[in-house]
């Protein structure tokens, strides 16, 4: 697959050369925040302590910036996190260095998306579905008792847009979380899911900021919201909330480590990530923060109790459905205006 501007950018790219001197050092950009102190005390302090210069930035992504800086020849950054969608374009567009397993680990010990061509599985996380436990004794369990307004009366909350709606709606209407992506891919699929929808859009409220569906939860406003997985488990140690996460029909993403064309540091951008892909260090993460692991082995690290809390756990990713960014990119643009002028309706 190919997108209509990746020719014109690969062309660019043949003629840019970075610039910069080699050094003993790699540059990686993170989320910053809480998520990247975790990764500081787990990943970047011990490698640091090993003798590998890890120099720290942070950015809020964006395929435009890493665009710019690869086109200018700025060879300033070595290793960015990236979401999916941004892994894959950048990949079609030759932003990115082609990754050499070898020198990582083998990439049947990933979670499926977590190790390809140009990237390496930086962690997981999950959109799904919570409730408060303190209201409904009994919850909800799947999309489809989501949009049971009888058996649970109330507003829900979703995300503004098109993106995770329209799965949820086509397994509110029996998908099976493996078939999503293969009926969202007709036009007679598309209808479906924008037909469930309508009829749960008088019992709707969307939300856009990723602080909101809590927000909404706590007050009372919704009885039950899709959310980011995380959000849950920060509002229930923060504020001693008793929401609960559904897992079953969850759409789950991995970001990922890119290494930037032309970065002067791949040896030492190597380094960095045969020791992020160890299992053994993917385990400790979810300790700090619980995100959710790439490497499957590091599963069997993870205590019981906190692997229940994961979007990565074997049982969780069962019942997920893996987010497909090709079909988003391909379709975000139709799909974002038929949405904004349903839901204007």
């Amino acid at each position: 697959m190919k997108h209509k501007f990746s020719l014109g950018i690969c062309g660019l790219l043949a003629g840019a050369v970075l610039t910069g001197h080699a050094s003993a050092q790699v540059t990686v950009v993170s989320w910053g925040g809480v998520f990247q102190d975790a990764q500081r005390e787990v990943f970047f302090d011990p490698l640091r302590a090993e003798g590998l210069k890890v120099k720290e930035d942070s950015w809020d992504g964006g395929i435009g910036i890493l665009r710019s800086k690869i086109l200018a020849g700025d060879s300033g950054w070595d290793l960015v996190q990236v979401e999916p969608e941004e892994m894959v374009l950048g990949c079609e567009e030759g932003l990115y260095q082609p990754l050499d397993f070898a020198r990582i680990g083998k990439p049947a010990q990933f979670i499926p998306g977590a190790a390809s061509e140009c990237g390496l599985g930086a962690n997981v996380y999950s959109i799904v579905m919570a409730y408060d436990g303190n209201v409904l004794k009994t919850g909800p369990q799947t999309w489809a008792d989501f949009w049971d307004v009888k058996k649970f009366p109330g507003k829900r909350a979703l995300r503004q847009g098109p993106k995770m709606n329209l799965e949820f709606a086509l397994m509110a209407d029996g998908v099976a979380p493996d078939q999503v992506y293969s009926v969202l891919s007709t036009p007679q699929g598309v209808d479906r899911a924008f037909a469930k929808l309508e009829e749960l859009k008088p019992n709707l409220i969307w939300w856009s900021a990723g602080n909101q569906p809590m927000q909404l939860l706590g007050s009372g406003e919704v009885v039950m919201t899709s959310t980011y997985n995380g959000r849950v488990f920060a509002a229930n140690q923060s504020d001693k909330r008793n929401f609960k996460v559904v897992w079953n029909g969850g759409v789950f993403m991995v970001d990922s480590w890119v290494l930037l064309k032309g970065s002067n540091n791949q040896d030492d951008a190597y380094r960095f990530l045969q020791y992020f892909g160890d299992a053994r260090n993917q385990a400790r993460f979810p300790l700090k923060i619980r995100y959710g692991v790439a490497n499957k082995d590091a599963n069997n690290l993870i205590p019981a109790d906190v692997q229940a809390e994961l979007p990565s756990s074997p049982d969780t990713l069962a019942k997920s459905v893996p987010f497909n960014a090709e079909y988003w990119l391909e379709n975000i643009d139709s799909l974002t205006e038929r949405f904004s002028a349903w839901s204007a309706k």
